[in-house]
């Protein structure tokens, strides 16, 4: 169950982790206020990702969350497949195919978020995130619209992507209003870093959104190890404690 995730039922972090044992001591640092990203895209078929991911779902007590790469909307097929047989806690997926993912998983306690791109219009997020509409026109939609398709295709989370390292900071607190008065969580992702990690979730939680989960990925990767620096981890983990209380 991913609810017991979050720290004081508001926050919980989303890395990525480079092998198991990397995941052991992110999960070890944060007390399992964490889901550690593993990305479809990094494995050549489904039955190959779902034996690698199993090793971490077993090491982690379950704590995993499927990831397309880099919001790769051609991974939706091999994402929600993998979920299919693996039961993660947590899947990251496309607005086009969070019906399908739902359908897909045998647990209805899978929390699934709908990857959604910030537009420079306030209140408004671009829908068409598939790996043909992607390529169009922006389908954009206001966001308390968006939560109700949302919801009603079964997913849990707006994930926006990406959050561009607060470029619009004013679109993102209107976002997460929105968020709020709706009553939905909330995942930015992209341009994240220790810099503006503490900002960018305490915008969200003075917005009164109830649940954030933060993607924090290549910014703190050691590039010589490929690892997550535990470090780093400890440090976000420390704002959220104090951020979260």
């Amino acid at each position: 169950m991913i609810q017991k995730r979050f720290y004081n039922n508001k926050i919980c972090l989303n890395v990525l982790a480079a092998d198991v044992e990397n995941a052991k001591e992110i999960y070890e640092i944060t007390e399992g206020h964490v889901v550690i990203g593993l990305l479809a895209a990094n494995y050549a078929t489904v039955e190959q990702a779902v034996n690698e991911m199993a090793k971490f779902k077993k090491a982690i007590d379950g704590a995993i969350s499927i990831g397309l790469g880099a919001g790769d909307p051609n991974q939706w097929q091999k994402v929600a497949h993998i979920g299919h047989q693996l039961e993660a806690e947590h899947i990251n997926q496309i607005f086009p195919a969070v019906g399908y993912t739902r359908a897909m998983v045998k647990n209805n306690s899978t929390f699934i978020n709908c990857l959604v791109n910030p537009t420079e219009q306030s209140g408004y997020v671009n829908i068409a995130t598939g790996p043909l509409s992607s390529r169009e026109a922006p389908a954009k939609v206001h966001l308390t619209t968006a939560i109700a398709l949302i919801r009603e295709m079964g997913g849990n989370s707006v994930k926006l992507f990406p959050l561009n390292e607060m470029t619009n900071k004013e679109m993102y607190k209107e976002i997460t209003k929105i968020c709020a008065n709706e009553n939905f969580a909330i995942e930015p992702t992209g341009g994240i870093d220790l810099n503006n990690f503490e900002e960018i979730v305490m915008i969200a939680l003075e917005s009164g959104i109830k649940q954030i989960i933060p993607h924090v990925y290549s910014a703190i990767i050691d590039s010589s190890t490929g690892k997550t620096n535990i470090d780093d981890v400890k440090q976000l983990y420390e704002i959220i404690k104090r951020v979260g209380r």
